[in-house]
């Protein structure tokens, strides 16, 4: 069995009541509300990860103003009709603050549309199980940076 291991870190920036999010499309084509972040590059720093994704997520610059916490996650799934793939993905939450830039939406990447979202109606979007743990972590802001019964 192929084993992969993936880190990726996401930033949750909140201002005025809403939360910037970003729109990606899931497996089966359905849209679907994510954390602006994403995969590192190898020999990158997870916090210019974070920085950089944003960007290209939603034309925003950040300033990273703290590490909200890690959520890590296993499972064994089938990648196509390929072998069954033993997954392990690890992801960093941090908060960042918009320190300029222009929201846009992104051009030919992994998202199609960058917005900002009331807080009180992000239970009502379709949406990723890392919001809600994205979120969770800005709330709780755990001393041990885990939310021990966060799964995905």
């Amino acid at each position: 069995m192929r084993k992969k291991l993936r880190v990726a870190a996401y930033a949750i920036c909140v201002r005025d009541g809403q939360i910037l999010l970003a729109r990606s499309p899931a497996r089966d084509g359905t849209p679907e509300w994510v954390v602006p972040g994403g995969g590192m590059e190898h020999g990158e720093d997870p916090y210019d990860t974070v920085r950089r994704e944003v960007e290209e997520e939603t034309g925003y610059r950040i300033e990273v103003t703290g590490l909200l916490g890690v959520n890590s996650f296993h499972r064994v799934f089938r990648d196509g009709f390929g072998p069954a793939v033993d997954h392990h993905g690890v992801r960093l939450v941090y908060e960042g603050r918009i320190a300029g830039g222009e929201l846009r939406n992104e051009l030919n990447g992994s998202t199609d549309l960058a917005a900002w979202q009331d807080l009180d109606a992000v239970p009502g979007l379709v949406r990723v199980p890392m919001v809600d743990v994205a979120l969770r972590m800005w709330r709780e802001r755990p001393v041990t940076g885990r939310l021990a019964d966060a799964l995905e």
